[in-house]
């Protein structure tokens, strides 16, 4: 139980040690962290219990392999799409495994025997696979084939026909016949070294390739690399000949040696502008993952180390630059701390990256970014396009409410100031001059009556209270119309208005009250008018019968809101009345 509690202890401590982007990794991260662990703790009881004596014995194989296993996860962590971190993790695994060579059961020594020389396959791997992850051209992946054949295929005949009396029991001997291992252990050490020499001119090749500032960062970690996988076969058969008494100071040293590898490769994946590189490599798959799939905004400020980077996105219809939301968008101005790198797929302009040239100053970088990122890019410019097509139908339209509200009061003023005008001039003259003359009194009766109806007309297009004393007033005035009881809850403490907004809000209450009279034969209803959060927001509520639809007056309504870019919400389940919410910006 105490190996279990520790690696669920390692499991908690690892997740919360991830950042926040790696969520998608963090349960494989962290099972393998307690796994490693697990294993370790089970390597560490069962070499107490073994023939070994020393110390060093007891808890240096564990430890190489936990520092490998921890290197490794910091990698995968810190550069999820990078096959480094897998492989060194995968090298840990190794590690631990090889260890059981050295416990006193025939089994796991049968294990450890195996797989006891795989850990110099795997730094080879990672020399050709470095910075990547991934092996790079044929010549390569032939290298890392042979190297894993010479150190499983190879190394049979070692544990197959020379352990002798003198070596570990094993399951897997089947003849002690020292001339068989003698032979087959001189042939893997000639095939390794072929397979080194090899590394060596692979990896020289590329250095001669690679720009100058990478070379600084390759060239010490490649010499460091081959030279700790040559120390392992040739320090054996030095102290092997010449100092055999110094077996255990041996083991120590080749130990040491190994356990440096994961943290040079993983300090040289990490530094500088080289790390940064490589993440850029990297982002295309993974934005091309079917799960998993970072925000792209996010994932380049992330790898060009730029929290102020934005995207925008060009679209045809007119010719301009929007936002993800599809507003318009502009370029920085020349000059300014603020630098633009286009994306183009396939020669066709789809996007830009507007970044702090202060903060990423490696042009070339932010250029391939654009590159790799460029498909992606042009996927979400497809979704910016339909947004900036909506916005641009939503503007049309409400300039068109603006226009029509506009003419409305037009006439409203034009029927106020003038037709009713003279209508009450005349039907006042009719009345002074036709006095006791039937004729003239049903003249000015029907003048009154025209009055009348002009004036419910003049309310109808536009409300004078809405005119001249704003939304709260002329709400105010319609309940008191209404034939149910409004309570009424108003908070106009926000300020005056934007004319449009009031409006909206004004046909808001007019159409719900309608309706409320109309279909719901509610008893009771509540009206709220207030400003909250920079945005009107108007609530209707009746007891009716419920079952309220978007039919032709609540659709204009929801038009005309949509227009101002805000949100109409119907609640209406059948008998349980109707409730009517309107939030509309007042910016």
């Amino acid at each position: 139980m105490r190996f279990e509690d520790q690696a669920r202890s390692v499991r908690r401590a690892a997740r919360m040690w991830l950042r926040p982007g790696d969520a998608v990794i963090a349960p494989a991260i962290a099972e393998l962290a307690a796994l490693a662990l697990l294993l370790a703790g089970v390597e560490v009881v069962l070499l107490v219990d073994g023939p070994l004596v020393s110390i060093w014995q007891v808890y240096l194989f564990p430890a190489v392999g936990l520092l490998y296993v921890g290197a490794g996860l910091f990698a995968w962590t810190r550069r999820p799409g990078n096959g480094m971190g897998a492989l060194i993790v995968a090298g840990g695994i190794v590690w631990l495994a090889a260890g059981l060579v050295n416990t006193g059961l025939a089994a796991l020594i049968a294990v450890g025997l195996v797989v006891t020389t795989v850990p110099l396959a795997v730094a080879v791997h990672l020399l050709h696979a470095f910075p990547s992850g991934r092996l790079r051209g044929r010549a390569s992946r032939i290298t890392v084939a042979v190297g894993y054949f010479v150190v499983l295929v190879l190394q049979a005949p070692l544990y197959l026909f020379d352990q002798g009396e003198g070596g570990p029991t094993t399951v897997l001997q089947i003849a002690d016949n020292h001339d068989i291992g003698r032979v087959g252990h001189w042939v893997q050490d000639a095939v390794g070294l072929a397979v080194m020499v090899a590394t060596a001119v692979i990896l020289g090749g590329r250095l001669r390739r690679t720009e100058p500032g990478k070379r600084r960062i390759l060239a010490p970690l490649t010499g460091y690399g081959i030279l700790a996988v040559l120390f392992v076969p040739v320090s054996g058969i030095v102290v092997q000949a010449w100092f055999p008494e110094a077996g255990l100071e041996l083991a120590v040293a080749q130990l040491a040696v190994m356990a440096g590898i994961p943290v040079a490769f993983v300090a040289a994946g990490l530094s500088g502008g080289f790390a940064r590189t490589e993440d850029v490599q990297e982002l295309g798959a993974l934005l091309s993952a079917e799960e998993g799939r970072p925000a792209l905004r996010a994932a380049l400020r992330e790898v060009l180390g730029d929290p102020s980077l934005d995207l925008l996105f060009r679209v045809a219809d007119p010719p301009r630059y929007v936002g993800r939301d599809g507003a318009e968008a502009t370029l920085p101005a020349p000059g300014s701390d603020r630098s633009v790198a286009e994306v183009r797929l396939g020669g066709r302009l789809v996007g830009a990256i507007v970044y702090d040239a202060t903060l990423v100053a490696d042009r070339g970088l932010v250029d391939d970014a654009a590159r790799v990122t460029a498909l992606a890019i042009d996927h979400e410019r497809l979704t910016a396009d339909l947004f900036a097509s909506r916005e641009s139908l939503r503007i049309s339209r409400a300039r068109l409410l603006e226009a029509g509200d506009a003419e409305r009061r037009r006439i409203a003023r034009d029927l106020h100031d003038g037709l009713q005008t003279r209508l009450v001039l005349l039907a006042m003259l009719a009345g002074r001059s036709g006095a006791g003359d039937d004729t003239a009194a049903e003249l000015s009766a029907g003048l009154q009556d025209a009055i009348t109806e002009l004036r419910e007309l003049v309310q109808g297009v536009v409300p004078a209270t809405l005119t001249e004393r704003g939304l709260y007033a002329a709400a105010e005035e319609l309940t008191d119309r209404m034939p149910v009881p409004v309570a009424i809850d108003f908070d106009p403490a926000g300020g005056k208005l934007p004319l449009g907004v009031e409006t909206a809000g004004y046909f808001v209450v007019s159409e719900a009250f309608s309706n409320a009279v109309k279909h719901s034969g509610a008893e009771e209803m509540r009206l709220s008018i207030g400003r909250y959060n920079g945005s009107l927001r108007i609530e209707v509520v009746d007891d009716g019968v419920g079952g309220a639809r978007l039919g032709n007056g609540l659709r204009g309504v929801a038009d005309r809101v949509d227009a101002l870019s805000g949100e109409l919400t119907i609640v209406s389940p059948p008998g349980g009345g109707t409730r009517i919410l309107v939030e509309v910006p007042c910016a």
